[in-house]
């Protein structure tokens, strides 16, 4: 029986430093200074490990850590902003004792609810991750939360400052680490082993220059590493996952190529599909104005798309932003016939689709400053969607010896109400979506598409929903 209100106990925190090593300086590119004042993002990755020695686990992981860190050096650094340097460096020096910090938590609460789908509160997850130390002079670049759950397993808490890693250099460093933890003295293969090449990002037009501007601009034009407020998470905040099957994408992709009167090419990728179809739902659960606007964003990897193209081992972010800042609700609302029963909007779907054909390397520099006019000019309450994470991570391959983790979360969703996509756990090739909404907001979602109950839940989503006296919910196959 799980508790009302677990609790989560520091037992300690520890320093773990990478091998005996130089000083080191990455500067950072336009790539990374266009998140430079975004919150962390958080990652937690369950495994269930009920009969591992708890000593015996810590060492493991905390040896490994050290090892990958002599390959990743900037984690153990900070990042800072030296009045003297026009701009921000992350750089690693022995001779000031930088680490990455270690907190080792115990937990009383029940790991299968917290690693699970179904419905709970968003700040359950919070005390699993760690606070990342950012002050407006520097900042740490990562953090680490190892807590256990007795006789159940773990949870491994990351944290890390956007402006210094993207997702998929963040899930270069947790494959790294695991393979260092399981592997132990082999070494890293190629395609772990980070690049720090800076030369190869070129920036003819001065897009960094633009852009510390605007964030000199917004802090008294003093460089100032200060990130911007994080609002409160309140208790009515909902944490759930669901899953599109393979087979589910795939007759969404059929029913798009039936009902699109779009004379373009679209391109109906696993991720357009999938990214429509939580917006179709969001859109209809809220309904209202259809003149309303919505802003329909993603970040998009840059690597392949650079002429030349970086490695893909980068380290770094090379994301640019994208999407349609100013769509209308109407087309998504109106789709589907009387009432928006639609299961996916056609419109969504060209939206997304001409956005990812739009990305090319000559409208950069457009891409990476134009949020900044669209975000201040927009109106108090517009819907908002953006998405954390990638289903082409492959963060759930993170074995470290005790097997692939069980579950893995972007917590930070909850901060922008962010939609998370990633792989299935279960390797099918299907998708787990992960929302945080208020609990009213969900149950309206689930009343609205009640008929046509397009995501897949799992029993316990299930159970939660009849527990809430909605009528029994029918699988996105049976739909059709």
């Amino acid at each position: 029986m799980s508790q009302a209100n677990p609790t989560v106990n520091i037992v300690e925190v520890v320093r773990v430093s990478p091998p005996p090593s130089n000083s080191f300086t990455l500067p950072l590119t336009f790539f990374d200074l266009g998140w430079l004042k975004f919150h962390p993002v958080d990652r937690l990755l369950f495994y269930r490990v009920p009969e591992e020695s708890r000593s015996v686990l810590i060492s493991k992981l905390k040896s490994s850590l050290s090892a990958t860190l002599l390959h990743y050096l900037p984690l153990a650094g900070r990042l800072v902003w030296d009045p003297t340097h026009t701009k921000p460096s992350v750089v690693y020096s022995p001779e000031h004792e930088d680490a990455v910090y270690v907190t080792v938590a115990e937990s009383n609460g029940d790991f299968s609810r917290l690693a699970g789908s179904e419905p709970r509160p968003a700040i359950e997850s919070h005390p699993l991750v760690p606070e990342l130390p950012v002050s407006d002079e520097s900042a740490r670049v990562l953090a680490v939360q190892i807590t256990f759950f007795p006789n159940q397993g773990f949870s491994l808490g990351v944290s890390a400052h956007h402006a210094v890693l993207d997702g998929k250099t963040t899930a270069m460093f947790l494959k790294a680490w695991a393979h260092s933890c399981k592997q132990e003295q082999d070494p890293l293969p190629h395609d772990l082993i980070p690049s720090f090449d800076r030369t190869v990002v070129q920036d003819p037009t001065g897009i960094d220059t633009k852009l510390l501007n605007q964030w000199l601009s917004a802090s008294d034009n003093k460089p100032n590493l200060k990130l911007f407020p994080s609002k409160e998470i309140g208790a009515d905040i909902v944490r759930v996952t669901y899953q599109l099957t393979r087979e589910n994408i795939q007759k969404l992709r059929e029913r798009v190529e039936t009902e699109s009167r779009s004379g373009a090419e679209l391109r109906l990728s696993t991720f357009v599909i999938t990214y429509a179809y939580v917006i179709t739902c969001l859109v209809k659960a809220r309904g209202g104005d259809p003149n309303r606007r919505v802003c329909i964003g993603f970040a998009s990897d840059f690597r392949s798309r650079l002429s030349p193209p970086l490695p893909s081992t980068y380290f770094g972010n090379c994301i640019v932003w994208s999407g349609d800042f100013d769509a209308k609700a109407e087309p998504i609302l109106k789709e589907g016939g009387e009432e928006g029963k639609g299961f996916i909007s056609a419109s969504a779907v060209e939206t997304l689709s001409g956005c990812v054909n739009g990305l090319s390397p000559e409208n950069i520099e457009e891409k990476m400053l134009s949020p900044f006019e669209s975000f201040m000019r927009m109106e108090p309450g517009r819907q908002i969607f953006s998405v954390a994470g990638s289903t082409r991570l492959g963060i759930y391959g993170s074995d470290f010896g005790w097997g692939k983790p069980v579950k893995v979360e972007i917590v930070t969703i909850d901060r922008d109400m962010s939609v998370s996509l990633s792989e299935s756990g279960d390797g099918s090739g299907g998708v787990e979506i992960g929302l945080c909404l208020k609990k009213d907001d969900v149950e309206r979602f689930v009343v609205k598409n009640e008929a046509r109950y397009w995501i897949q839940p799992n029993e316990n989503t299930r159970v939660w929903w009849d527990q809430k006296q909605v009528k029994s919910l029918l699988p996105l196959t049976s739909c059709y």
